[in-house]
């Protein structure tokens, strides 16, 4: 099963593979922005595994462990890189040497440094897919990058570019500056839909990648039994975006609501996390979702979606009744 990225007609597996958690540590002071430590042998068969299983599409970030994940990233597809599709983010700075995070740099002099750094830690001369990350920046902000980011399409060092961002007016002013604009990142999920969004995508002819697409990792069903991840763990911070977990466990209000579909989810013989993927290839033909992945068993699980497909009409219905009926 396969998608386009949007309007640059890159075919993509239709359930691609994010990076975030792989990168291990990130610091900002005492606070964690990483998913804890991480072992990079297997984070590299859980790649690997994934390329076999027919993941092309695999979302990174400049910043995600300070450059560590894209090092990773690198390694696991080095022999395979004209087959996989490579997507990184730039906007944060950050130290590579102590995994500490820097502030916020949203000038085209940073976009075209960090990309250096980028392709030199992913070891590769080009980027498919390269996204800005500063979500919450003003549109004029946003549309001063869009020549920098013209030129590189132009010099061949990224095929396309897009915005992570969950603003459908920011997005659409974005899509409609840039030819070169192919996708928008946001937050999706069967918890959390992006009717707004999916419309500006849809509109545009851009690729909808759907970030948190297992909402943090509370759509795998792991902690319905109350654990807790660990003080490393993003998941345990303080975080005004943060609200699937408290104190590093499940929001009880969250649950609830995974309960009220578990049923249809799991329908057919699908997992929890493949009904929910499998929501969000039903949702729209624009969708891409991208759940992370630490282990070769959760690329299995997540991989294992395409053998079932979209949701049916009446399950995708059924789920849309007992969540926002």
């Amino acid at each position: 099963m396969v998608r386009t990225l949007g309007r640059s007609g890159i075919e993509v597996g239709a359930v691609g593979v994010g990076c975030w958690a792989i990168g291990g540590p990130l610091h900002s002071g005492t606070g964690q922005l990483g998913w804890g430590p991480v072992d990079d042998d297997e984070s590299v068969a859980a790649l690997q595994r994934a390329f076999d299983l027919g993941a092309t599409f695999f979302d990174t970030a400049s910043n995600y462990g300070a450059g560590h994940s894209e090092v990773v990233l690198g390694r696991a597809l080095a022999g395979h890189r004209d087959k996989a599709v490579i997507a990184t983010k730039w906007g944060y700075t950050f130290d590579e040497a102590t995994g500490e995070a820097g502030p916020e740099d949203a000038g085209p002099q940073y976009l075209r440094s960090c990309l250096d750094g980028c392709l030199r830690r992913l070891g590769t001369d080009y980027v498919d897919l390269y996204q800005f990350h500063l979500g919450g920046v003003s549109v004029t902000t946003a549309l001063d990058l869009i020549g920098t980011l013209e030129d590189l399409v132009a010099e061949g060092r990224i095929r396309a570019y897009g915005w992570s961002t969950d603003e459908p007016g920011s997005a659409e002013a974005f899509a409609r500056a840039g030819a070169g604009c192919t996708a928008i990142q946001h937050d999706h999920s069967v918890l959390r839909d992006a009717a707004g969004m999916i419309a500006v995508c849809e509109s545009l002819g851009l690729a909808s990648i759907a970030r948190g697409p297992l909402a943090m990792g509370l759509l795998s069903g792991k902690y319905h039994d109350g654990r807790q991840v660990g003080g490393e763990d993003v998941r345990s911070q303080e975080h005004p975006w943060l609200s699937y977990f408290t104190d590093g466990a499940g929001a009880p209000e969250w649950l609830a609501r995974i309960d009220a579909i578990r049923d249809v989810l799991t329908s057919g013989g699908r997992t929890l996390a493949q009904g929910a993927l499998a929501w969000l290839l039903a949702r729209s033909p624009a969708t891409i979702p991208i759940p992370g992945c630490r282990t070769i068993a959760q690329v299995e699980e997540n991989l294992g979606t395409l053998a079932f497909g979209p949701l049916a009409g009446r399950e995708f219905t059924e789920v849309e009744a007992l969540l926002r009926g």
